[in-house]
């Protein structure tokens, strides 16, 4: 129902709390008297307090001046207070058929959207794509679901159409055969076990898939001020797989993914987002008891197997609703299932997330080991007999704020004051992956502008120096090269002293090459070791960072340039994608030149560029 974030920096606990009346109606109007509220059974004092109201009142959306051609940038700016909604579409959990009940009710959950309502559309297959960018305009999102919103099978799903249509498993069929005997029940066994443990596989697979979604959707949000609220639309899976005692080893297909799903609700806590779990699934009948199971060999010859079945099924819907409910709980939003109701659900995550009190407080306990701690929020006086319902996020993992940052203070635009969660090696990875895929968010960890043009009015037969291209030479001549200029402020690397008395640090600046179907065709990169004195230290972090490379694209193929910077060592990314189509045809520029207003040039004080 509402998010809680942790600012450890400023060891401050912000808890966002929706109230709702017996009826299910918002309770507005309420003042900081009539709360109270506990940490470990603590009191603690409510140092701030805030209501925030949605509808036609937010602000628009600041207005960045027209940047000249060529020149792009990675920051978006946010109206203060703004309410943003994420639609996540998750084709990698959801059958096909239920993919396009969510299209169908998104539809017509569009064509009464409340006006100013920003909404994003993203979608998740084996990774996160943005699908549109925040807008509240309806007409361009009902373009991005219709045009863009398309039904992929995941082939990770026993049932990829849905509908209970999947194909009958090899024990099953082994075990209808009419023969029986001992050693086919051993067979049977065998059998059963093996597809157990690859249906866990793929569940993990689900799993790992699913997280790196969330972390890098994460890292995207965190850019922005202010609330987020994600509607996950799902076929859900479930966060544990449990012991199957119908198998020859019941622990072989256990699942679970603890350590990195706390570290997915640490940064969706850090990005300020509550997710709304939505089982796009519908109610769910029992599979056993659908036309095409009716009067099944299997379950007239094996009795036993119905029961194992049905039991099975229970369980397996019981764990993916608690997984719903684990996320939604452990980021302050709200579970919805067993309904038909898409469009309905969408509605109320969208009131019960732009309708809602932020209370803030200091904790009382200052000893940062890492532990859960839960909160609780009462209402007061006569509001505690009326029946109110609270949602909030009801803890938060007690980090030192004092440990080493994973990144550094950014004090551009979307200045944070809190450091955002070290990564796990896995995670770390996973986030470097999307952060350069084509079609995923542009992360603006680092905000930068960056100038593309054409080095000439000519193609080349040859790649520009230093680009390394597809071996198997799917980008076929002629080339196209462009001159990149990248421009960032010192502020946003972690250059930091060394017992030497230096200032040490590693920017890395790349771009990728894409094909329209998202195949890597070319890439250009260089990292920079800064090994600076004092002095020019001081240099540096009065001047903008400067660099400029050449890349080639083909020139008569469609291709997408993703221009990254990256602070190689916290692993902060900044991202712009572009089609080269859009830049092709402006006027050339000579490499070195110096750039027009508002574009950069590249220089860079003891420095040494690396391949």
């Amino acid at each position: 129902m509402a998010a809680e974030t942790l600012h450890a920096s400023t060891q401050l606990v912000l808890v966002d709390v929706v109230v709702e009346d017996r009826d299910g109606h918002l309770v507005h109007g309420l003042k900081q008297d009539n709360f109270a509220l506990t940490e470990q059974k603590n009191p603690q004092m409510i140092r701030n307090f805030e209501e925030h109201t949605g509808g036609t009142t937010q602000k628009p959306d600041p207005v960045l001046p027209p940047l000249p051609p060529g020149v792009f940038t990675n920051y978006a700016p946010v109206a203060p207070d703004s309410t943003l909604n994420i639609l996540l579409i998750d084709a990698l959990n959801t059958p096909i058929q239920d993919q396009t009940a969510v299209r169908r009710q998104l539809l017509d959950f569009l064509k009464h959207q409340k006006p100013g309502t920003r909404v994003a559309v993203f979608g998740l297959t084996n990774r996160l794509i943005m699908l549109q960018g925040f807008t509240s305009d309806p007409a361009v999102l009902r373009r991005a679901v219709e045009q863009k919103l398309l039904a992929r099978g995941s082939a990770l799903l026993d049932d990829p159409m849905g509908g209970g249509g999947g194909p009958q498993s090899l024990a099953d069929t082994i075990q209808d055969s009419p023969i029986a005997s001992a050693a086919q029940a051993q067979v049977v066994a065998a059998v059963k076990q093996f597809e157990a443990e690859q249906t866990a596989n793929e569940t993990g697979m689900r799993q790992q898939y699913t997280l790196d979604a969330f972390n890098a959707l994460a890292h995207y949000l965190a850019n922005f001020p202010g609330r987020k609220n994600l509607i996950w639309f799902s076929g859900a899976f479930p966060l544990q797989v449990h012991p199957d005692t119908t198998l020859p080893n019941p622990f072989a297909v256990m699942v679970g993914n603890n350590v990195e799903f706390r570290q997915t609700m640490d940064l969706l806590t850090f990005a300020q987002t509550a997710v709304y779990p939505v089982d796009a699934r519908g109610l769910m009948p029992q599979p056993m008891f659908e036309a095409s199971n009716s009067g099944s060999y299997k379950y007239v010859r094996h009795p036993q197997d119905f029961a194992d079945d049905a039991a099975e099924f229970s369980q397996n819907e019981t764990d993916e609703h608690l997984t719903m409910e684990q996320i939604a709980a452990d980021t302050g939003g709200r579970a919805f299932y067993n309904t038909n109701g898409l469009s309905d659900a969408v509605a109320k995550a969208l009131e019960a997330g732009a309708n809602y009190y932020t209370l803030a407080y200091t904790p009382t306990d200052r000893n940062w080991n890492g532990a859960y701690r839960n909160i609780h929020v009462q209402l007061n006086g006569a509001l505690a007999a009326e029946g109110y319902k609270l949602g909030y996020r009801r803890g938060y993992y007690a980090d030192d704020p004092q440990a080493p940052l994973s990144a550094p203070k950014n004090t551009g635009p979307a200045t944070k004051v809190a450091p955002r969660p070290i990564l796990a090696d896995h995670a770390a990875e996973a986030y470097s992956r999307a952060a350069v895929t084509r079609g995923a968010p542009t992360p603006s960890d680092i905000l930068f502008k960056v100038r593309v043009l054409p080095l000439s009015g000519k193609d080349e037969d040859t790649l520009a120096a230093e680009n390394r291209s597809d071996p198997n030479g799917k980008m076929k001549p002629p080339f196209r090269t462009f001159v990149v200029d990248y421009v960032a402020l010192p502020v946003e690397f972690s250059i930091e002293p060394q017992s030497d008395g230096r200032y040490k640090g590693a920017l890395q600046f790349s771009v990728f090459v894409y094909s329209a179907d998202g195949d890597l065709w070319n890439i250009c990169d260089r990292t920079m070791d800064v090994n600076m004195l004092p002095e020019t230290y001081q240099r540096f972090r009065s001047e903008p960072v400067r660099f400029q490379m050449l890349v080639s694209a083909p020139a008569k193929q469609e291709s997408f340039l993703r221009l990254i910077v990256r602070d190689v060592p916290t692993n902060r990314y900044g991202a712009v994608e572009i089609p080269a189509a859009e830049v092709a045809h402006l006027a050339p520029v000579e490499p070195q030149s110096t750039p027009a207003a508002g574009a950069p040039a590249s220089t860079q004080p003891e420095a040494q560029r690396k391949q």
